[in-house]
């Protein structure tokens, strides 16, 4: 019987567009809001990520929650649910922080996975997908290494922080847990 006719190939159909935390965390407080105060709301969202370092970052967020909920209880939880994550762009230099906030490199990436699965068409099981995604990410990767054109230079990326001492650095093959469908 040819993989086509087999029920149990695999064919994954990624139908759905990534877009950055930020834009979705947006459309959801605006939704959480009646329409009158919609545009206030996002407004005064906007001023989180308008800040000059992290800590006035981390601190507007909560200023933002504390003011919205006095108006709207539901923005403020959701707020401070979402912190860590809202927040998380702050941790790098800020000079990263533009590039990262959206996820246009992510879009790219996931649109290159979905153009090449789409001309193998069919998967007999998950792990010839996880293997097809695998040599796509690779190869993008030594894309990304010899190119002459960094999207973060090397400089800005010299400002990230390395392991501190009291978290020793270890040998990334030991922590990068394997799928249990391809597991041996």
């Amino acid at each position: 019987m040819p993989l086509s006719q087999d029920k149990k190939a695999y064919r994954p159909r990624p139908k759905h567009h990534f877009e950055s935390l930020r834009l979705h965390f947006g459309r959801n407080l605006v939704a959480a809001v009646p329409k009158a105060h919609a545009d206030m709301v996002a407004a005064t969202a906007r001023t989180i990520f308008a800040q000059p370092d992290a800590a006035s970052v981390r601190s507007q967020l909560h200023v933002v929650a504390g003011m919205l909920g006095s108006k709207f209880p539901k923005v403020e939880t959701m707020l401070r649910d979402a912190a860590g994550d809202l927040t998380a762009f702050a941790d790098f230099p800020p000079e990263h922080w533009r590039k990262i906030w959206p996820a246009n490199g992510l879009e790219r990436v996931n649109r290159e996975i979905a153009r090449r699965i789409d001309v193998v068409g069919v998967f007999p099981n998950p792990p010839a997908l996880l293997r097809l995604t695998g040599a796509v990410l690779a190869e993008i990767h030594d894309e990304w290494q010899a190119a002459d054109r960094r999207y973060l230079s090397e400089a800005s990326m010299a400002k990230l922080p390395g392991p501190t001492p009291s978290e020793p650095a270890t040998d990334q093959a030991k922590t990068i847990a394997i799928p249990a469908t391809i597991a041996p």
